[in-house]
Parts: structure tokens; C-alpha cells; sequence
């Protein structure tokens, strides 16, 4: 049963939740992920663990809120409470099956920009990759979160601090990544596959056109229409079971609201 009443980015962690299959691993970084992944384990991913930077590992929520992942919450009943070198040491060892990322830019190929972006006449300083480039190279595949605004989206991001698929097509196998590159991206207006390393439109949330969508990107968007003859769906809402679980989960609203 669908609920009503959501927010966008509570829209975002249901179908961010979604993409974590049963049995995966899951890299969770901070922000909406922190959220996701609790609701996949307490839903239909039961069997789903989750491995943080910190060197925490999952295999079910916290027993409290996270405003990051070094909260005494995210340790308390861990299965493992180690040590970055080891959780970096299993993304290595191809352990992890699908990793969460965000970025301030993202081009049609899904190679995301989180160290430098023009404003104006002004170059602007970020924070930079972080692990983000490790999980980007290694992870089985990966998933992207970040708000939908046009001027994250471009052609050609100025600076890769995360790969995604290259130029497309077999990129990341001639240059030798190991893990399958971004497989979906989550916005606030739509959810996008991609499909020979380029990005497509996959579903549009509720009240938003397929056209306004694409109005947001500076290159003539594919749909799934384009990629698989399938016509674009309409981003499945929260269910009231996942709805109760986010905002068990973040209570004040605090990453959701």
C-alpha cells in the first residue's frame, strides 16, 4: 500500500533502498544512505550487511539515530568494529557488492566531480573524493544520490574524482576497473539506469513529466524507451511499512526532512 505525505528525499531513500539486493554488501557512506540500508535489512533485504569507512560493519539497523557513521549507535551490537585498512581491504578483494555515492556534478557517463566546479568567474574547492574513488573503481556496482538540479548535470564533468564509464561503451574494461560502475541514479525528480555506460531515464516520481526531466540535461537525454522499448514508469511511492521505517530511523527529519 502506498503512503502519502512523503518527502522528495524520503521518496529517495525508498527507491535508494530498493537498488540493495538480498545477500548483498553494501558500502554505505553518510547522509540518505545511512537511512536506506536500514530500510532494505528491515524489509526485503533481511540478509543484506553493510560496511562503513569507519570500519563498522552491519547486519542490521542501529539501535538509534546516525547523524554519521562514527555515532556510538552504528557500533553498538556491530558485527565488527575494525578498522578502515580492513573495510578498504574488502572492497579490494571485490567483496562489496554495491556502493553509495554522491557527487556536485555528473555527466552523461556517470563520471561524478566532487573536487572542483566553476561559479562564475570563481573556481570553487570541494571536498574531494574521500574513499569515493575506491568505491567508484571497485564496487560491483554502484548507485548515485544527489538533489536534481540542472547545473549538476553535464556534459563532460571538468574534473573525474570518481569514474563512472569513462567515455562509455567498454571504458572501464579497457582501463582496467575492476567493478561494474554506476548501475542507477537517484534525484529528487527521477530514477536513471544506465544502459552501454550512458545514462538514461528509467522512471520519473510522482507529478513530474518525463519532459521537465530532460529539460534539466545539456545533451539530448535517452529514456527507456530509447534502451529497451519499455515506456518510462512512474517511481514506486513509499510504502506506509517503508515510510514508518524512515522516519523511525531519522525522527526529526534531520536527513529526510
Amino acid at each position: 500500500m502506498a503512503s502519502e505525505g512523503y518527502t522528495p528525499r524520503e521518496l529517495m531513500v525508498s527507491a535508494a533502498a530498493r537498488e540493495i539486493e538480498d545477500g548483498d554488501v553494501a558500502f554505505v557512506g553518510m547522509r540518505l544512505p545511512l537511512i536506506a540500508f536500514q530500510v532494505a535489512v528491515s524489509t526485503h533485504a533481511p540478509n543484506a550487511m553493510s560496511v562503513f569507512e569507519s570500519g563498522v560493519v552491519r547486519d542490521d539497523p542501529a539501535d538509534g539515530f546516525l547523524h554519521t557513521m562514527c555515532d556510538l549507535p552504528n557500533l553498538n551490537r556491530a558485527v565488527s568494529t575494525t578498522h578502515m585498512g580492513d573495510v578498504m581491504g574488502r572492497l579490494a578483494r571485490g567483496d562489496v557488492d554495491v556502493g553509495f555515492l554522491g557527487g556536485a556534478e555528473i555527466d552523461r557517463y556517470g563520471n561524478l566531480n566532487t573536487t572542483r566546479v566553476r561559479a562564475g568567474d570563481r573556481e570553487v574547492r570541494l571536498p574531494g573524493s574521500g574513499g569515493a574513488c575506491d568505491i567508484a573503481c571497485m564496487a560491483g556496482r554502484t548507485v548515485i544520490l544527489m538533489a536534481h538540479e540542472p547545473r549538476r548535470f553535464v556534459e563532460r564533468v571538468e574534473y573525474v574524482t570518481s569514474p563512472g564509464h569513462g567515455e562509455g561503451g567498454d571504458w572501464r574494461e579497457r582501463e582496467g576497473l575492476p567493478g561494474g560502475g554506476p548501475a542507477a541514479l537517484v534525484t529528487t525528480k527521477a530514477t536513471f539506469g544506465f544502459e552501454d555506460g550512458e545514462l538514461h531515464l528509467r522512471s520519473r516520481h510522482p507529478g513530474v513529466e518525463a519532459g521537465e526531466v530532460a529539460a534539466d540535461f545539456p545533451w539530448e537525454l535517452r529514456t527507456s524507451e530509447d534502451v529497451c522499448d519499455e515506456p518510462v514508469a512512474t517511481t514506486g511511492t513509499p510504502t506506509d511499512e517503508e515510510l514508518d521505517l524512515v522516519r523511525e530511523f531519522d525522527p526529526d527529519g534531520f536527513w529526510t526532512g
